[in-house]
């Protein structure tokens, strides 16, 4: 049966300075570059056969990092906008501490986890959802359909907006979900293409 994989992209220099990083294209740290070593480590043993990402560096170069790890450099990848962070609009590039400083902690925490809130001249994760789950549903459900097992790297907004969908996880739930970096989340398909386990992989395949 159908496994898919999803990983947030490693570190970037924005993560690690606090700063919201939406769609600006910044890169890994060193650490971040670690972190997707590691992810390649953990999904080693398991049959891929294709993946996606999305179109900034930071995912593309987690990406890249995971297939060099598992012996993967051949497999088809499919790179796409859809898959793009959310924007943060005016926040991009603001320290977070400074903008609840600013505007106080319950806007700011309704800026980033709440559903259908818009940052200023940005994306709320309803948007996100809106471009991300009909991306799924028309490149890559049907793929998982036809038996292959898919890895999706992106974003922390658009893996959660993902999520929703494949957990059927509610506007108000979905507020406490967070997704780590460089972690990877393991959905196993039964024959029906109903989830059968959601799990993080967090050891490789052959010491579970």
């Amino acid at each position: 049966m159908p496994n898919l994989i999803i990983v947030r992209h490693g570190q970037s220099k924005w993560n690690l300075e606090n700063r919201f990083t939406g769609s600006s294209d910044i890169e890994l740290t060193a650490a971040g570059e670690i972190e997707a070593k590691n992810a390649g480590k953990l999904i080693r043993n398991y049959p891929l056969d294709e993946a996606f990402t999305s179109v900034l560096a930071r995912a593309v170069h987690t990406l890249t990092i995971i297939l060099k790890e598992i012996d993967g450099m051949s497999m088809p990848v499919t790179k796409s906008a859809c898959l793009n962070e959310r924007s943060y609009g005016d926040l991009q590039g603001l320290n977070k501490i400074e903008m609840i400083k600013k505007y106080g902690s319950a806007q700011v925490l309704s800026w980033r986890r709440g559903y259908d809130t818009v940052p200023p001249g940005g994306e709320s994760l309803k948007d996100t959802y809106n471009r991300v789950v009909p991306y799924y549903k028309k490149e890559i459900e049907p793929k998982l359909r036809a038996g292959k097992n898919i890895l999706i790297v992106a974003h922390g907004n658009s893996l959660r907006a993902l999520m929703m969908y494949l957990e059927k996880i509610s506007e108000t739930n979905i507020a406490d979900i967070n997704l780590a970096t460089g972690a990877p989340r393991l959905y196993e398909f039964d024959s029906s293409m109903v989830i059968s386990r959601v799990s993080y992989v967090n050891q490789p395949i052959s010491d579970i």
